[in-house]
């Protein structure tokens, strides 16, 4: 793959807008002065960082479950692919034996020179609600425990930056407040109440997991987590802007209640995606896939179909959220909230040089650039 030295013509993010600018690379930074390689022209593209997806399960028949370190390789090379660069993946609600051999195949990850960097790990499961296992395997749902974590944490060599859990179960609170400064806790497939989640947060919880999904909805006597997180500055809230999951007027709330500063895309993708309809697996349990919505044998919601790509897209073209607060979402909130903002989901000099060309009129996907190589 050639280097590129510098980026031209194009619309620059700027993190709150775009701007005409060049990019300049060097040894696979983001840098002041260019190095040496390629000139690539970007005259009629946006020029955005490369997207983060810190909630995913699979992609290109794989899924972070298996355990399989080919499987990691083939959805790095799937991501980098649609211009996903830093990828967090999510396991399932699993065994510990299980998400031990997962969490061991992440740690042994090295990307190849068009995979996606590996950033971080996301547990998903398996601390979560009974009553909102979602297309979770209620079969391995159990209480959090702080000596549980700490052995996953040490097989993933300390990959995981995201956990999930329902506050109301017993010892969650009491996990929170051991945890919270080791790992970013996340608010997830839950049974909550406002006080609750608001306790939750006080101790030290800061997401919540695929906003509107597996949580109790906004009542005005019952108002539940979701106030609770956007009554506070230090809480991030992800979404799922594939059209499938959640209305377009829902996707604009969310924005409106949080801001685009606390607003993650993420993707939920399963293996599926990329490969068409189908039955798969996820977690032990059959998935199908028709067009882009996948459900489980009840009907339920199973994920996503759709890379996080296409939800940028989804979310500017069909929900009307602004190309710039899309851009944030789905890059430097990821970033920050994972803390690795020091060296991805920005265009600025001493970040890695993932760089994306979109179509300015279509945004379709021109040019990926990954640590500076255009792939």
């Amino acid at each position: 793959m050639p280097a590129v030295s510098k980026v031209v013509g194009g619309f620059v993010f700027t993190g709150e807008g775009f701007a005409p600018a060049d990019v300049c690379i060097n040894d696979a930074a983001i840098a002041e002065a260019a190095g040496e390689g390629q000139v690539v022209d970007a005259a009629g593209c946006y020029v955005i960082p490369g997207l983060v997806d810190l909630h995913f399960h699979g992609a290109a028949g794989a899924d972070i479950s298996d355990g399989s370190l080919e499987g990691l390789h083939a959805m790095g090379a799937y991501e980098a692919s649609r211009g996903v660069t830093a990828i967090c993946p999510a396991t399932m609600t699993l065994s510990e034996e299980i998400l031990t051999a997962a969490l061991t195949s992440a740690a042994a990850y090295v990307p190849a020179g068009n995979e996606a960097d590996l950033v971080g790990v996301n547990l998903e499961g398996p601390f979560i609600s009974p009553d909102k296992v979602g297309a979770q395997n209620p079969e391995y749902v159990r209480l959090a425990t702080v000596e549980e974590f700490r052995r996953l944490q040490q097989a993933a060599g300390g990959l995981v930056k995201l956990i999930d859990l329902a506050p109301e179960e017993e010892g969650a609170l009491e996990f929170i407040e051991q945890l919270s400064g080791e790992v970013r806790i996340s608010l997830a497939h839950n049974c909550t109440d406002y006080d609750t989640a608001a306790k939750a947060f006080e101790l030290g919880a800061r997401h919540l997991t695929h906003l509107y999904n597996a949580m109790p909805g906004m009542h005005h006597r019952k108002p539940g987590p979701i106030p609770a997180a956007a009554e506070r500055t230090d809480v991030t809230a992800e979404i799922i802007a594939d059209g499938i999951h959640i209305h377009p007027s829902m996707v604009r709330l969310a924005f409106n209640l949080f801001g685009d500063d606390r607003m993650i895309l993420i993707s939920d993708t399963l293996r599926a995606v990329g490969l068409g309809n189908g039955v798969y697996d996820l977690g032990g349990q059959d998935v199908t896939v028709d067009g882009y919505v996948a459900t489980i044998e009840n009907g339920a919601l199973a994920g996503s179909v759709s890379d996080l790509m296409r939800c940028l897209y989804v979310a500017v073209t069909q929900m009307g959220i602004p190309l710039v607060s899309a851009v944030k979402a789905a890059s430097a909130n990821p970033a920050r909230a994972l803390g690795i903002a020091d060296a991805y989901g920005s265009l600025n000099p001493g970040h890695v040089a993932n760089v994306v060309l979109l179509d300015k009129e279509t945004l379709e996907l021109k040019q990926v650039i990954l640590r500076g190589q255009a792939l």
